[in-house]
């Protein structure tokens, strides 16, 4: 049977003492640790570093080396050995009696053949293809949900329905609704447009207008909803890195409306590949500092986030690691 496996790439391990400065061991790094269904890269790089984010440094990888991967499998041990003038970590394999030198890299496949990834894949899994954020107007010749034979005003899973003709050879469709504006809280400038994801349908029967049948819906669908093509493909590249450019961004939004996030929870940054992010970028998330006596104390350090998804002007991030729940206007810099 087909094991579940962490995809890493296995070629060597960088001496600590030219990081010495920025990667410190866990004081109680184990010797060995034995891989086990459910781990992730940044779980099991905790075991052995104060900051898990940091593995590629440690293991000398570089965010295009990502081909000749070989794999880890639950069972199969790491082991840190300290008995040279620096530490290494090696790989026992459980199907192989040979050890190899480790530098983990993620291999970026289909999701079904992903095996084990380097977070937790139910975090993000929900956020990679559904939220949108659109320029105003993109949904408005799209086509749209007309209504049912019944003349029901709310749809549902396995409801039929009728739309306007998509002009296309699409089968598949995406439902959405357009939701609020993204303004930078800082230069008030219009970042774009929330574009709220309903669920999928598919079409029944072509013609103007085409019969639908709705295969999921995540909240109840409406005439006037838009269908955008199912197209959207997504490959898991999460290499951990720090911003190439300096950043000073805020948090201007957390995905399902709530007013905290906490671990794994999405939110939305005033930041995006304009500004120098990319898949992989992590920042530090601060509260600005109360006012005592007149005088503004140090903003504090809440904890970190990753970036997973990047548009021009706004990007989704994932919260990995917190001290205290994140809130809108909260500050994200270079960790």
């Amino acid at each position: 049977m087909r094991k579940l496996a962490l995809s890493l790439f296995l070629t060597g391990f960088m001496a600590l003492s030219s990081h010495a400065d920025t990667l410190k061991m866990q004081p109680d790094a184990p010797d060995r640790y034995v891989v086990v269904k459910g781990d992730t890269l940044w779980d099991i790089s905790g075991k052995f570093l104060k900051d898990p984010w940091k593995w590629p440094q440690i293991w000398g990888m570089n965010k295009q080396e990502i081909q000749n991967p070989h794999w880890i499998y639950p069972g199969d041990v790491i082991v840190l050995d300290r008995s040279g003038a620096n530490p290494r970590l090696s790989l026992l394999k459980t199907e192989k009696l040979d050890t190899v030198k480790l530098l983990p890299k993620i291999r970026v496949e289909p999701e079904a053949e992903q095996g084990v990834p380097s977070i937790p894949a139910s975090a993000v899994n929900a956020f990679i293809s559904q939220p949108f954020v659109m320029d105003e107007g993109a949904l408005k010749d799209a086509p749209r949900i007309i209504g049912a034979q019944d003349d029901r005003m709310v749809l549902a899973t396995g409801d039929q329905a009728y739309a306007t003709n998509g002009k296309t050879d699409t089968l598949n469709w995406k439902i959405l609704r357009p939701g609020k504006e993204l303004k930078d809280p800082d230069t008030q400038e219009v970042l774009g447009h929330q574009v709220e994801y309903l669920g999928d349908a598919h079409t029944v029967a072509p013609g103007n207008p085409q019969r639908i049948l709705i295969t999921s819906a995540t909240e109840e669908i409406q005439a006037g909803d838009r269908l955008k093509p199912a197209t959207d493909t997504y490959s898991f590249r999460y290499i951990p890195h720090p911003p190439a450019t300096s950043i000073q961004g805020r948090v201007i939004s957390i995905y399902g409306g709530v007013s905290e996030a906490g671990q794994y929870a999405t939110v939305v940054l005033n930041q995006g590949s304009r500004n120098g992010l990319d898949v992989g970028t992590v920042l530090a998330v601060y509260k600005k500092g109360n006012v005592v006596d007149k005088v503004r104390l140090p903003d504090s350090r809440s904890g970190l986030l990753m970036v997973y998804r990047v548009f021009d002007k706004v990007s989704y991030a994932l919260v990995m690691q917190i001290h205290r729940p994140v809130n809108i206007l909260d500050t994200v810099r270079n960790p």
